[in-house]
């Protein structure tokens, strides 16, 4: 039996060595053999290995050429012995590690603290939405133990989840970002997933916790609170919208193209200029001043860089295209949705200023709502009736069937079966420059044709 101890080592020193594809490998490399649902990864271990891998690791034997053997690591349970690697790669790191969850905006939020952290720190953060246990592993054993910080999602869809994370994790500080309607057919209500997401901060589980910045804008998320206090959290700042909480947006003016905007965070006003008055990106922008503050770093960071903050795709990702010699200008806002997030995203489309574009609003289904789908879909179109867009377009059964109980609509509604519907649409009838915005769950007809949209090459 080769000495484990090599591999070990080499992950541990080095960092983002770590692949699950074998088309992301380069030299030097350490490929992962996982089991997937049709194949197993040992299909793809030589091909890794010509591609560049110093390492692979398989938990199915295999046969290989003698040159290749040294290259080649079996373990009895491939997620286990990462795990504990991963345990070990966290005690030996030293600087501030961060614990991001809630129900919608971790990988938003992550993002934009680690863009400010950059600017002056070596950070390692998830890569991409790696959020479950396979996702935060990998990110662990990619994190560099020489950062100053460590950035973590911590993502649920179920009980217990949330546990199991933050065992490896361990963050010191932590944020919550919200708590929506979100997995509604695994946790039933808001309450259940509060109680869920409060274990990132439950000593029991997270024994190295010293701060919580969390929001506090409903019923359940003022539960946190509770929660917080009766563990004894070293310090606890809360983010909403009147003075009772620690920090909270005080005024919002426009200004010629701009918006000032004043936020007082543990008592300290700070004035952001920002090019849009987006709530969701305001309140991370007063998430990252409150852990600067907490930490005393330098919070000018912050507020010179606002506006170098690039969306996410998915995300908040604005693409402009020429089409047909019309301008078109698409919000891509398809990664994931819930009932919360779509009537915040419809509610800040209807706020942009469109000169003389057509609004149209491309809607696809929000998964994972169990047995309360067709009443939630019922309520977001009720919630779009509210306003006049030129055109809103469904896609997905649940929005079909709800818009079959829309009586005498105020908007024109259009029905796509899936993305090479909604790429003609756009193509044929959009016949003025348009605003656009996409909003729906991952996974969605809507969500792959953001991501066709997005590599459609628009006039010359």
């Amino acid at each position: 039996m080769k000495n484990m101890k090599l591999i070990e080592k080499y992950i541990i020193e080095n960092h983002n060595k770590i692949k699950i594809n074998s088309k992301d490998i380069s030299k030097g490399d350490v490929f992962l053999a996982l089991k997937g649902n049709n194949v197993h990864g040992n299909k793809f271990i030589k091909s890794s290995i010509e591609n560049g891998a110093k390492y692979c690791l398989t938990d199915k034997k295999i046969q290989s050429k003698k040159n290749n053997i040294d290259k080649i690591f079996y373990v009895n349970d491939t997620i286990n012995f990462l795990i504990n690697l991963a345990k070990k790669k966290r005690k030996l790191y030293k600087g501030k590690v961060i614990g991001i969850t809630g129900s919608a905006g971790k990988t938003t939020l992550k993002e934009t603290l680690s863009f400010f952290l950059r600017k002056k720190y070596n950070v390692s953060a998830s890569q991409k939405s790696y959020n479950n246990l396979l996702g935060v592993i990998i990110s662990l054993l990619n994190s560099d133990i020489k950062s100053k910080f460590f950035i973590f999602e911590l993502g649920t869809n179920n009980f217990g989840e949330i546990e199991n994370l933050v065992k490896l994790i361990l963050p010191t500080q932590v944020f919550l970002t919200n708590i929506q309607s979100t997995h509604l057919e695994n946790f039933k209500n808001k309450k259940n997933i509060a109680f869920e997401k409060s274990n990132i901060f439950n000593p029991k589980f997270n024994t190295k916790i010293k701060l919580l910045i969390f929001q506090n804008k409903n019923k359940e998320e003022s539960l946190l609170l509770n929660i917080a206090k009766k563990y004894k959290i070293k310090k606890i700042i809360s983010l909403g919208e009147t003075e009772k909480n620690n920090c909270f947006i005080s005024s919002i003016t426009k200004k010629q193209k701009n918006y000032l905007i004043e936020v007082v965070v543990n008592k300290k006003k700070f004035i952001l200029q920002s090019k849009n008055n987006f709530i969701h990106r305001i309140n991370n922008i007063i998430f990252c001043l409150a852990l600067f503050d907490y930490n005393k770093l330098d919070t000018k960071i912050i507020i010179k860089n606002i506006n170098k903050v690039k969306p996410v795709i998915g995300r908040g990702l604005i693409v402009e295209k020429i089409i047909n010699k019309k301008r078109i200008i698409f919000i891509d806002e398809t990664y994931n949705a819930n009932p919360d997030t779509m009537a915040q995203s419809i509610d800040y489309f209807n706020s942009m200023n469109s000169g003389d574009f057509d609004k149209f609003l491309i809607l696809g289904d929000m998964n994972e709502l169990g047995k309360y789908s067709k009443n939630l879909h019922l309520n977001l179109l009720k919630n779009v009736e509210k306003y006049k867009f030129h055109t809103v377009i469904l896609c997905g059964e649940f929005l079909e069937l709800a818009i079959m109980k829309i009586k005498r609509p105020l908007n024109k509604y259009v029905i796509k079966k899936n993305e090479k519907d909604l790429i003609r649409f756009i193509k044929s009838k959009i016949h003025k420059n348009a605003m656009i915005l996409a909003k729906c769950s991952n996974s969605t007809n809507v969500n792959k044709f953001a991501l066709k949209f997005a590599k459609m090459k628009g006039d010359n």
